[in-house]
């Protein structure tokens, strides 16, 4: 009888789940929820997905690579934003704008996932750089791209800094009444202020 063949260590076979890159990331999002970024390492990832650590390697590589993979699927739901300026006139894309980021943070499917990687981000530089480098990337540089207005990168960080800054308010530090007040009431008073960073002179 022959012997089985040997299996490359950490090389998925070509039966592995197709769940398992999924499986890592939803472990490698917990980890640095529960640890921070400094304090997960890949082999804590590795253990949480029931996997090697070599296979997280194979599939991300290091463990910053990890990390923005994980950043980029906590944060998809929010990179439709830019879509929101083409729906419409463009005195309107405020409110649009400042809705549809809302509604991914209302939503406790989305908004989760987001939390465990904002908190990483707050409290390391590299974890921080990694999140500016995919939200300028992929977010920021879409919306400036769609303003044919001077300074369109300024405005679309402007705009950016108003909805982002007000959601940590109300979604990570919970600062009172912003965290309990009606989210139609923050949304008229956000909006405006969006628009003006967007469009205005």
């Amino acid at each position: 009888m022959s012997e089985p063949t040997a299996r490359r260590r950490g090389r998925p076979p070509r039966t592995e789940s197709a769940g398992t890159r999924d499986r890592i990331l939803a472990a490698a999002r917990e980890e640095f929820s529960e640890r921070g970024y400094e304090k997960t390492s890949v082999r804590g990832i590795a253990k949480a997905a029931g996997v090697d650590s070599a296979l997280v390697h194979h599939y991300f590589g290091t463990k910053e690579q990890v990390f923005e993979a994980a950043v980029e699927v906590a944060f998809a739901p929010a990179l439709n934003a830019p879509n929101t300026l083409a729906e419409g006139p463009l005195d309107g894309v405020g409110e649009r704008l400042t809705r549809f980021v809302f509604g991914v943070w209302e939503n406790p499917t989305t908004r989760t996932p987001l939390l465990a990687i904002l908190r990483s981000a707050v409290n390391n530089e590299t974890a921080a750089a990694v999140f500016r480098r995919l939200v300028a990337a992929q977010l920021l540089r879409r919306i400036a791209a769609q303003l044919d207005l001077p300074d369109a990168e300024l405005r679309a960080e402007l705009a950016a800094a108003q909805v982002v800054g007000t959601a940590m308010m109300r979604y990570v530090i919970k600062l009172e009444p912003l965290a309990s007040v009606d989210l139609e009431l923050i949304i008229a008073r956000v909006a405006p202020v969006v628009q003006g960073h967007l469009t205005r002179p």
